[in-house]
């Protein structure tokens, strides 16, 4: 019997998780080099523009935190299937 939050939570597979952390980690790095690049052109500083960019990185590194702890958890299940 499975209880009403996993009947309402849709099921997201291994594949799913490992493509999202994949693309976000390639989002961070392009909105690194693609901000320092446009702030270089700016004539900004690395320091003031990466000060800037931080709190938008910080949010991409939770979320790759969060679905790194959700893959953890569906590796082990998937081994015992």
């Amino acid at each position: 019997m499975t209880s009403a939050a996993d009947a309402a939570t849709p099921q997201v597979t291994v594949e799913e998780i490992t493509e999202l952390i994949t693309e976000f980690e390639k989002y961070r790095d392009r909105l690194t080099s693609e901000t320092l690049d446009a702030a270089k052109k700016a004539k900004m500083s690395k320091k003031e523009t990466m000060a800037k960019l931080e709190p938008e990185l910080a949010k991409i590194d939770a979320a790759l935190t969060q679905l790194r702890a959700q893959l953890a958890a569906l590796v082990p299940e998937a081994a015992s299937e």
